[in-house]
């Protein structure tokens, strides 16, 4: 009677200590993000070097505001320093924001006529993003920081 009780009780703990493990691995894959998590203006800075095509090929950098509405659209005005040329571009866009805070942008820059694609992780309490460019030959990073509180008419 005595062993069956201990087996038992570690039995039970065992379960108990497992699930309790658990528990935080899936609340720190869900931190309640969404897309409407990215919402409102937000001011950028991209820098980085473009490797291939070789006509391309150099430093870049950009600066500009990008404006999420809250439903998986964005559009945005910067200007660009692309190996010394510069140029003022117009962006429209997608995006997806996943439950834990990550995220990815599919953007249409004009004039140029390109496709970017990006990942991205919000932080900061959601007043910041931090993103990598992810097409082939493109080695840039940005960061983007809320321009004005939630809920402020500027928004």
């Amino acid at each position: 009677m005595k062993r069956t009780n201990i087996a038992n009780t570690l039995t039970i703990a065992v379960a108990t200590a497992f699930a309790l493990g658990i528990a935080p691995v899936a609340q720190a894959a869900d931190k309640g993000c969404s897309n409407a998590t990215l919402l409102g203006a937000f001011a950028y800075k991209a820098t980085g070097v473009i490797t291939a095509p070789a006509a391309e090929a150099g430093p870049f950098a950009s600066v500009g505001t990008q404006t999420f509405d809250g439903n998986g659209g964005t559009t945005a005005t910067a200007w660009v320093s692309q190996n010394g040329n510069i140029v003022q571009v117009t962006i429209k866009g997608t995006y997806t924001v996943n439950p834990d805070c990550t995220g990815s942008f599919t953007l249409q820059i004009s004039p140029v006529g390109l496709t970017t694609h990006y990942f991205f992780a919000i932080d900061d309490s959601t007043t910041e993003f931090q993103a990598v460019e992810t097409d082939p030959g493109v080695v840039v990073t940005a960061i983007a920081r809320r321009q004005f509180p939630v809920g402020d008419w500027r928004q």
